[in-house]
């Protein structure tokens, strides 16, 4: 079986038939008999035939993960959640709740997107004044604290690199193209528009996805070819970034049953994901479009609010109006995390997001009523210590940083918030 096919859900019952039978056959070969036959009458599998296959396989996966650690495949790729194993060690990224606000930029009317640049330098916030800012990450620090710059070294100027004015309503949805100095912003003008910020007179989009529903969600395909689009249509929109020609299933009864409220590629791009306020969670087939499971009242009803995938596609961390985040086993599609104790005032009002920190060792997610961060581990979903976020409204979005200890805040107060946690603190 490829191992495409092993990690597409649809096969889950195959695969797990399969894995059973490897064992049974492994533990005959052994001489391990009476285990044999308990373990073929509980799983209730067929006659096996005395094997050392599983053995072989183990073999060969091991033998290939040491030569990419050899090759130095996984250098440049950071430590992520795996909950088939133990981390290496007992150290963790620094608790979110010891970041301190680094700098406060703020938009004429309420706050709602936020991105981080692939690459952690940049930052974009959106707003309902129709604006978008991007702020250099190494300016903002360096403001923040002019005392640790070097001797002789000035200042880089202000923090604020661009502000564009292109839409004509809200902005609802920030993300930096993969690859590209391109910046995509989804609005409730009903388009979405793309930016080469590379250029630092452009002001306007260079290209424009226009629909007929407001846009609420966006994200780009990992190479940046493709982008998928959410819109308050129940039907989700997949564009060529090259041509802008769209697609869409064309499977009527896969599509959700209401607007799509947030939507993510998988880092592998076999999948995608999207959530809306039907309730439900979809995974959808990166190449055919098809969609290939569905888990229904994920929230037990409550609307989707955000999906965020865990860097080796294994999980999918979701969050929901009913102010619970869920850790999501895609080959299983069972929660097996669930991090409570934010919204305790009650059904939130908003729409906030539930993120990982640049290690996967942590899960945020910002409550409500208090404008106070709650984290967790997210190996063990243990409890944290609270953190005031400074806000004087909601906080409408969340996002860090792929790479560092930052992350955004963006507020119904008009104001966004970058944090970062300094070594000297550490």
């Amino acid at each position: 079986m490829k191992d495409t096919e092993i990690l597409d859900p649809r096969n889950l019952v195959k695969n797990r038939e399969v894995l059973y039978r490897l064992i049974i056959g492994q533990l005959m070969y052994d001489g391990l008999e009476k285990f044999a036959k308990e373990l073929s009458l509980l799983v209730k599998a067929d006659e096996c035939s005395p094997t050392e296959q599983l053995l072989h396989i183990m073999i060969a996966g091991m033998q290939a993960t040491s030569i990419a650690k050899e090759n130095n495949v996984y250098d440049d790729v950071l430590p992520g959640i795996d909950l088939e194993f133990e981390p290496e060690g007992s150290s963790l990224a620094p608790e979110p709740a010891s970041y301190e606000t680094a700098y406060v930029t703020s938009h004429k009317q309420s706050c709602r997107a936020g991105a981080f640049s692939h690459d952690g330098q940049l930052v974009a916030t959106g707003s309902v004044d129709a604006s978008i800012k991007i702020l250099d990450v190494d300016r903002m620090l360096a403001k923040s604290a002019p005392e640790d710059l070097e001797p002789g070294r000035e200042q880089q100027g202000h923090p604020v690199i661009r502000t564009l004015y292109d839409h004509t309503d809200e902005v609802s949805f920030l993300e930096f193209h993969p690859k590209e100095h391109i910046l995509a912003s989804g609005s409730r003008d009903c388009t979405v528009k793309l930016f080469d910020i590379a250029k630092p007179s452009v002001k306007k989009a260079h290209k424009v996805f226009t629909d007929c529903e407001p846009v609420s969600c966006l994200s780009f395909h990992p190479t940046g070819d493709y982008i998928v689009v959410g819109t308050e249509h129940h039907v989700l929109r997949v564009f060529d970034v090259q041509t802008a020609q769209c697609f869409v299933s064309a499977i009527p009864s896969q599509q959700h049953k209401a607007a799509i409220s947030c939507v993510k590629y998988a880092p592998t791009a076999k999948f995608y994901a999207s959530g809306s306020v039907d309730g439900s969670i979809k995974l959808w087939d990166g190449v055919s479009g098809r969609c290939i499971n569905t888990i229904a009242d994920a929230h037990s009803g409550a609307e989707i609010c955000s999906l965020q995938f865990s860097r080796n596609g294994k999980y999918l961390l979701s969050s929901g109006k009913d102010s619970i985040v869920h850790l999501w086993e895609l080959c299983t599609s069972r929660s097996i995390q669930t991090y409570t104790g934010a919204g305790t005032t009650g059904k939130q009002e908003h729409n906030t997001q539930g993120v990982f920190n640049h290690t996967e060792d942590y899960v945020m997610f910002p409550d409500e009523a208090t404008t106070s961060l709650c984290s967790w581990n997210s190996r063990n979903a243990g409890r944290l210590n609270l953190m005031s976020l400074g806000h004087n409204g909601p906080v409408r979005y969340i996002t860090h940083s792929p790479n560092s200890p930052a992350f955004l805040t963006c507020s119904d107060d008009y104001r966004a918030r970058f944090w970062y946690r300094r070594a000297s603190n550490q």
